[in-house]
């Protein structure tokens, strides 16, 4: 006999109740928080600067704490999306973050917000962790309206760096220009929100239900869901057998962001690979120190500790889990570029799409074009598109996309609406499995079949904007349109075919996206891209990328570095950065 009791009291059951009843009785009790709340509206003042970029807003974790700044932009985004639904009454919305500091105590912010606006349900990670693409696969799953995110994704965190919050919609995916431009528009004109400041904190440690009102707080697993969903996507029976024999060993390095309770799950409890295989596994508000992004430079313990040859193969991953880094055997890198055009390539190593095939492909423009050889060969529609996942996801949502990629160490699919490290890992995990080769020998084949693109990314970081400015300033002026166009001028040897700012026209909804990015393409196909990337907390950061494609049998396998030399001196020379902004040198080169 199961009895469920609910009780607005402390109820006490003796231990003779217990074993003294004649019915055997499981005594489940639910306990109903009937605490209706006041809802207080506060004036505030409009805070400058509160515009999403293409991840949400991010800024210094102590601009977040001043007072008011969470809750107006939180009530901005309410605002937004009340103008959208007529109403936040009885929405269902998911929440959680990174670990970073400050998650924990915004999601107290947000749920008593969320009560003062009669929003349903809110579905919370337990201690407030949950890492992107989790978040994605539960708002698709269980078909919730919306979800935040409290995550600045690869920025470093504590008290004294970044921290970002980010709305996610109905699909999984990021907001759209549509509602974050909305968003914007209403963080310039605020001038009060709403709170329930009666309403106590919820303990978010603790898996279960709490009830406050017309507001249900339900904390869950934050692992358990999506981990169903990886075993719903891959033969988990045959990736077992990779590691049963001992001789096959994977390093992952979760440097202390989100993804470390999921890749300890997944790769050493579900799978068998030996203990201490996943490290840096636990999320810290500051990561440890670290800086949780996955490229050479803040990765490089993961890269040194493949070069040693212990290991067969690496991930690292981001603070939020959804980029991910590949090194292979003795420290071999793969680019992002050449990586989502592998899964692509070899999508029928894994089950799910072997299944359902592959519905087209896409790539941000400033990604090498190594997916391009793949969709040509395989006659799939090949979409290019500006940086920022939300153009993938209207893609997928029309039906026309299935693997995407990002040079910025992001891969994804139509599964969720984000991308994903821990399934890229898997993507990869399994076509090692499935061909019996190491990921060396499966680039090399890739590119004597393909031919291989040549990829390179500068990142000059925390560059004055205005110095910033002037360098884009300098590179508008050679384009097509510009005041001093180079189309068809031979410079250092190189024939300049075209040049222009990157405009985007999405097939879903005729949205057109302008000026992502100059491109400068060669006779030959090179490129010259260069943009400001809209993913940093402060001061502006200029991206360099160099793609160059080589189909010569005996150039497949150079430095590339070295075969890019002669582009990358060319694009310093052509944008003057180094004399505009001071720097000698990028501070990361993928």
């Amino acid at each position: 006999m199961v009895c469920y009791l609910t009780v607005d009291r402390p109820l006490l059951i003796t231990k003779h109740a217990l074993t003294h009843s004649r019915t055997p009785v499981l005594f489940l009790l639910v306990w109903q928080c009937k605490i209706k709340g006041t809802m207080s509206t506060v004036n505030v003042t409009p805070f400058e600067g509160q515009k999403p970029g293409t991840s949400g807003l991010r800024k210094k974790a102590k601009v977040f704490e001043q007072q008011h700044y969470r809750e107006a932009f939180i009530q901005s985004t309410f605002n937004a999306l009340t103008d959208q639904f007529g109403s936040l009454e009885g929405k269902v919305l998911v929440a959680g973050g990174d670990g970073r500091y400050l998650v924990k105590d915004t999601l107290q912010i947000l749920i008593k917000m969320a009560h003062a606006s009669k929003i349903g349900k809110l579905i919370v990670g337990q201690a407030g962790l949950f890492s992107t693409p989790a978040v994605s696969a539960i708002i698709r799953r269980h078909q919730c309206d919306g979800g935040f995110i409290f995550t600045a994704s690869h920025n470093p965190g504590g008290p004294d760096e970044d921290f970002g919050i980010k709305y996610n919609i109905a699909n999984g995916g990021p907001a759209p220009s549509s509602v974050t431009n909305a968003i914007f528009e209403h963080t310039k004109t605020i001038a009060q929100y709403s709170i329930s400041t009666d309403v106590p904190d919820v303990d978010l440690d603790t898996v279960g239900s709490t009830t406050l009102g017309s507001l249900t707080v339900e904390v869950v697993d934050p692992v358990e869901e999506y981990v169903t969903l990886m075993k719903e996507l891959f033969d988990f029976e045959m990736l077992k057998k990779v590691f049963a024999t001992g001789s096959f060993k994977i390093l992952v390095d979760c440097l202390n962001g989100a993804a470390g309770p999921y890749a300890t799950r997944i790769f050493e409890q579900e799978l068998g690979a030996p203990a201490q295989s996943v490290v840096n596994n636990i999320p810290l508000e500051d990561f440890g120190g670290l800086h949780p992004d996955p490229n050479l430079v803040y990765g490089k313990s993961l890269v040194d500790a493949m070069k040693t040859g212990d290991y067969d193969m690496g991930f690292a991953y981001d603070g939020d889990a959804d980029r991910f880094m590949l090194i292979g055997k003795k420290g071999f890198f793969v680019s992002p570029s050449d990586s989502v055009a592998v899964i692509a390539a070899n999508y029928k190593c894994i089950p799910y799409l072997a299944k359902s095939g592959l519905a087209g492909v896409s790539r941000s423009m400033p990604t090498g074009g190594a997916l391009d050889r793949v969709a040509q060969k395989l006659g799939l529609d090949l979409y290019e598109v500006p940086t920022g996942w939300k153009f993938f996801g209207n893609l997928m949502d029309a039906g026309k996309l299935t693997i995407c990629g990002e040079e910025s160490f992001g891969t994804g699919s139509s599964h969720i609406r984000e991308k994903d490290g821990v399934w890229a890992s898997l993507c990869w995990l399994s076509i090692v499995a499935s061909r019996g080769e190491s990921v060396q020998d499966i680039l090399y084949s890739h590119w004597e079949e393909y031919g291989r693109n040549y990829f390179t990314r500068y990142d000059y970081e925390t560059v004055a904007s205005e110095a910033a400015n002037e360098v884009m300033a300098l590179m508008e002026t050679y384009a097509d349109t510009g005041s001093n166009p180079l189309k068809g001028q031979t410079v250092d040897g190189m024939q300049i075919a075209t040049c222009d700012n990157f405009e985007y026209t999405d097939v879903t909804n005729g949205e057109v996206t302008s000026k992502q990015g100059l491109r400068m393409v060669f006779a030959d196909g090179s490129r010259i891209v260069m943009r400001l990337s809209g993913t940093g907390s402060s001061g502006a950061t200029i991206r360099l990328y160099i793609d160059s494609y080589i189909n010569e049998p005996t150039k497949l396998r150079m430095d590339a570095q070295e075969a890019l030399k002669p582009l990358v001196a060319l694009a310093l020379k052509l944008s003057n950065l180094q004399e505009l902004t001071g720097r000698d040198a990028p501070s990361v080169i993928t």
